[in-house]
């Protein structure tokens, strides 16, 4: 290849670098900032709510309608239900990886709008309402009132009034969920008294529907040869409590009038009064917001940040605002620890690089190279629509190591013919290039060509080595261009001929630094002979090179099977989540009782910033009155000393709650790394009824299959939070007294919804928005079963009391009933135990369940441990396959033949031991981070090996026997082998020894790297000669090689140097 143009242009070449740099600043600019790409599936959510319903009931008439017609919706992978005792029902459907989400939520809508005419009216009437999920949560903040003097539905709704309108304006905002009850109009029934006066709920509904309605009377005038014209207005829906106790219920002859507010109390209420909510023990409310996909992390968070600020100037006295979740403050902190290890790397790259080449003016190329490929990489990013996360991030720092590569191999070229005795450093860029162009671009092609394969894998893990390998790949490519170009001309610059005689004027000051590198060349020159020596005892002996692959294979494949597997490292995030489970049926005002022990375990830890209180929430069960949620955020990291890390807190509190609370089932637990699969971060899955049978006796089955799973040690925890054990009342009816009395046992069944569960009967305006008008009893009025002695049905014009026509008798049942692909399902959470890895959980599950698993019942894994099992060892190692195919296919096209590269291939599996090796040494499993490296090993490996390869070859084609050739191609690359080698060891020395944010990632990345590259350059360099000439001997028998220049003049010297 002729690259005269660049070196006698240095100009056009520095140009070519700086256009480089320009577009990849822009790039960098625009690139959107999120901590992990677009990983989670989508999903979309289709709720409804069933009011006063019990989860059978919601179950039966809503889950099952709408299942039946979403079931197999286009791109589908498998769909979740929940129907809870508060009427709630929520279908999550999870979409194939890649789908588009709006399709998605079209799709899901078009199916529930099929399913609308099966639906209770009650149901419809509320609405059912599909929406896409945003997975990511971006931010969660807290309104609370400092004083106490605001409750939590005023601050709710000055919430959804004053802020949330702006903050779902704010570009990229998907959802903003607020956790708390919109206002509105409760009215009180006071059983008694309407029983005097013979009205029942219903009559209530239809006094609100005659007179709470907005109409529109028309006008006068209109086309009447009238002077004016004049629009009839009427009061419209009513809106304060006064006019809705002004109400006319009835009113006789006589000019007696009953209002409303003389069978009810009427007040500004909540809609539901299921969960209560306080932020560091004070009334408070949450809101969390989601990021669309494809936005600006960290832009949206400072722009909602801006607008808290600024409404937090007009927020009433005592009322303040705490943010609980900040997904930029992890992302932050990482993004620091990162640069800190690129510049660290580069330090410790350019001080390796410095000691080998002894001269400052040629450090200073690779030095200016590495900065030109890397800033120009964030440019192709921004074309190729990724963003910047964690992974092109990493991808950068290790792609360091390799662009440095390039550099040195060309310098290092440079100097190898000044030390001929090149007068010219021109003449001598110029030559070197020829010589070693060929070998830069195969090594680059090698290098991309073990990238691309792998950005065809789909799935999670394809999204993970799609952004990491396509990153390095543009990093390469890059860095392939400055070699041919900016490198070559900066050493014609830069490089000066070599002087024999010492610097004279400069004794005194380098003296340090010269005795130094003089130690370090002889040291460098007994190590050159020893491995002269060495390699020839390798082909002399060619048992000794076989052995060695052979033994490395065999170990490789031993340690594959033993290193433990997982998809994602957890990392310490900063926020924690505490769920509280009381004994069943546990009233919400006991909940609360035992959640305020829990607050003040919380409120003493000194690594807890702030915390948030949810009482009838869960995380893991839902809704009901006997869960509660705390969201606890920990202090800055810089913050923590030592043993405040999120694990140590979290075991702290376990074992704090444990001994203070007894009749509590406390579990804390810190979120997934990736957002958007499940709310903890250990494995999930759910056993299936398909017999359509029992839930009790489907529960029995379950817990002896989860007893038996406990069993085993790869297990630390298996458990459910299904319950079948609530006590409940059955309400049965006495149908022929009914008939007797006249009475439809849909009236009674419809007066018990009125005073008990509650019904939605109109509406009203009031601060710009519409909000719900509610009926139901007062509280003391539905206390306990005896109540319903006060309620009275109405049979013609007598009043019957209730009791007549229905008993009641106790029952269990469960809180929530779950769905999993249209069977009934029981979801189990657990984590692998300490020293196991989730991999090896999924395996003692798979092994358990097919020997306790009675026939009609399944199961099956969602969330993060679905993709992690789907996504397995055989993909990874097809990957891996594919990439040494590729890397073999493009040399053999190089060299012309099929043998050579073999040689090449088999020295790769001893650097893929090493990582493995290593890993065994640091504790680290085998996931996507350690996976990414060995990809990147395989090319790096075949590089060195190329570069033997190549040189033996031309020393060969120069009539040099095989196994001198072999020696002398061996003997003259070692030097640049070592170098780029070992500024890749040491370079990532600051990742493998992480620590602080992000640090399991980061080390994962470095041992597998490092434990590779180390032990596999050592391998390398005495196995590579003796496969080659192995390879070539074959080689030359099928096709004997032929002579073109027999006229060896131009490297007479070069020959001379390493034959003396």
């Amino acid at each position: 290849m002729k690259l005269d143009k660049f070196i006698n242009r240095p100009v056009l070449s520095t140009v070519i670098s700086i256009i480089i740099v320009i577009l990849g600043i822009l790039g960098l600019v625009s690139l959107p900032v999120t901590q992990y790409p677009d990983i989670a599936p989508p999903t979309v959510r289709v709720s409804a709510t069933y009011t006063g319903a019990n989860a059978q009931t919601v179950l039966n008439s809503v889950i099952a309608p709408l299942e039946e017609q979403i079931n197999g919706v286009e791109d589908m992978m498998y769909m979740t239900s929940t129907a809870t005792n508060t009427g709630e029902a929520n279908i999550e459907i999870y979409f194939k990886q890649g789908t588009d989400p709006d399709m998605a939520a079209v799709n899901v809508q078009n199916r529930v709008t099929k399913a609308q005419g099966l639906l209770p009216s009650e149901v419809t009437k509320i609405g059912v309402i599909t929406a896409k999920r945003q997975t990511s949560m971006l931010l969660g903040f807290t309104l609370y009132s400092s004083d106490d003097q605001f409750d939590e539905i005023f601050l709710e709704n000055y919430m959804k009034i004053n802020l949330i309108p702006q903050i779902q304006r704010v570009a990229g905002v998907g959802e903003a969920m607020v956790m708390g009850a919109d206002y509105s109009i409760r009215i009180w029934l006071k059983p008694d008294i309407m029983a005097q006066y013979k009205l029942m709920p219903d009559d209530i509904t239809a006094a609100l529907a005659e007179q709470n309605i907005e109409a529109a009377p028309g006008q006068f005038g209109e086309r009447g040869d009238q002077s004016f014209q004049y629009i009839m207005k009427y009061k419209g829906r009513l809106q304060t409590e006064n006019e809705f106790e002004d109400i006319i219920i009835r009113a006789t002859p006589d000019g007696e009038i009953l209002r409303l507010k003389d069978v009810a109390r009427i007040e500004l209420g909540g809609v539901t009064y299921g969960y209560s909510t306080k932020a560091n023990a004070h009334p408070g409310i949450t809101s969390i917001i989601f990021q669309t996909a494809g936005s600006n992390a960290t832009e949206i968070i400072n722009n909602i940040k801006a607008i808290m600020e600024e409404a937090s100037k007009d927020f009433p006295p005592g009322v303040k605002y705490d943010v609980l979740l900040d997904a930029n403050d992890f992302l932050f902190a990482s993004i620091h620890e990162v640069l800190k290890t690129l510049i660290e790397a580069f330090i410790l790259v350019f001080i390796v690089v410095f000691i080998f080449l002894q001269d400052f003016r040629s450090t200073l190329i690779p030095a200016i190279a590495i900065p030109v490929a890397l800033i120009g990489t964030f440019f192709v990013l921004y074309l190729i629509g990724f963003s910047l996360n964690l992974l092109t991030l990493c991808a950068i720092v290790l792609a360091i190591a390799i662009v440095v590569d390039d550099a040195i191999v060309v310098v290092e070229a440079v100097h190898a013919k000044l030390d001929q005795g090149y007068k010219s450093s021109v003449k001598a860029s110029i030559d070197a290039m020829s010589e070693i162009s060929g070998a830069i671009v195969s090594i680059t092609l090698v290098m991309m060509a073990v990238f691309i394969p792998v950005s065809f894998m789909t799935g999670t893990s394809g999204t993970f080595y799609r952004q990491f390998g396509l990153t390095m790949a543009v990093a390469i490519g890059l860095s392939a261009i400055n070699a041919l170009t900016l490198s070559p001309a900066l050493c014609a610059i830069f490089l000066k001929p070599h002087d024999k005689k010492g610097h004279e004027g400069e004794t005194k000051r380098l003296n340090l630094i010269q005795r130094f590198h003089a130690a370090f060349n002889a040291a460098y020159d007994v190590t050159l002979k020893k491995y002269k020596k060495g390699v020839m005892l390798f082909i002399n002996h060619k048992w000794l090179a076989y052995g060695g692959v052979i033994a490395s294979i065999v170990i490789l494949v031993l340690l594959m099977r033993i290193t433990p597997t997982g998809m994602v490292p957890n990392e310490d995030t900063g926020t924690f989540f505490v769920i509280v489970d009381m004994p069943p049926a546990t009233s919400l005002e006991n909940t609360k009782v035992a959640l305020s022990k829990v607050d003040s375990l919380l409120a003493a830890n000194s690594a807890i910033k702030s915390r948030t209180e949810i009482a009838g929430y869960s995380f893991i069960a839902g809704q009901g009155s006997s869960y509660g949620t705390f969201i606890c955020k920990l202090k800055n990291w810089d913050e923590r000393g030592k043993g405040q890390d999120v694990n140590s807190v979290i075991g702290s509190i376990y074992m704090q709650a444990k001994t203070l609370i007894k009749d509590a089932r406390v579990l804390a637990f810190a979120p997934p790394m990736i957002p958007g699969y499940s709310i903890t971060n250990g494995f999930e899955f759910n056993v299936q009824d398909k017999t359509g049978g029992d839930l009790n006796e489907f529960f029995n089955i379950t817990q002896n299959f989860l007893n038996k799973l406990q069993e085993r040690p790869e297990i630390a925890t298996a458990q459910t939070s299904f319950n079948p054990n609530f006590p409940q009342y059955m309400v049965d009816i006495d149908v022929a007294k009914c008939k007797k009395a006249g009475i439809s046992p849909a009236t009674l069944l419809a007066t018990l919804q009125g005073y008990y569960g509650g019904i939605y009967a109109s509406n009203f305006n009031r601060f710009g928005k519409l909000y719900r008008v509610m009926i139901q009893a007062d509280a003391n009025f539905r206390a306990n079963p005896e109540t319903l002695n006060n309620v009275m049905v109405r049979n013609g014009n007598e009043m019957a009391p209730i009791t007549q026509f229905i008993t009641l008798r106790k029952i269990y049942g469960p809180d929530n009933i779950k769905r999993f692909n249209m069977f009934t399902a029981i979801s189990v959470n657990g984590a692998p135990a300490d020293g196991y890895s989730s991999g090896e959980a999924i395996q003692a599950i798979q092994e358990v369940a097919s020997e306790t698993l009675p026939t009609g019942y399944g199961y099956e894994f969602s969330g993060m441990t679905r993709e992690e099992q789907s996504s397995g060892s055989g993909t990874t190692a097809m990957i891996f396959a594919l990439c040494l195919i590729f890397v073999y296919l493009l040399l053999s096209a190089q060299y012309e033949s099929y043998i050579l590269p073999l040689g090449v291939i088999l020295s790769v599996p001893a650097g893929l031991m090493g990582s493995f090796i290593f890993a065994q040494f640091m504790g680290v499993e085998n996931n996507i981070y350690m996976q990414i490296a060995l990809i990147m090993l395989i090319g790096l490996l075949a590089k060195n090996a190329i570069l033997i390869t190549e040189f033996a070859l031309d020393r060969r084609k120069t009539g040099m026997s095989v196994a001198d050739a072999a020696i002398s191609g061996a003997v003259s690359r070692l030097r640049p082998i070592l170098m780029t080698s070992l500024a890749m060891v040491i370079g990532l020395l600051p990742l493998m020894f992480a620590h602080g944010v992000g640090a399991n990632g980061n080390s994962t990345l470095g041992t597998g790297a490092i434990g590779g590259m180390l032990i596999g350059m050592i391998c390398q360099i005495f196995i590579v000669p003796a496969l080659f000439v192995l390879c070539q001997n074959v080689q030359e028998k099928i096709k004997p090689i032929q002579w073109h220049d027999t006229d060896n003049t131009d490297i007479e010297a070069e020959i001379e140097q390493y034959t003396k």
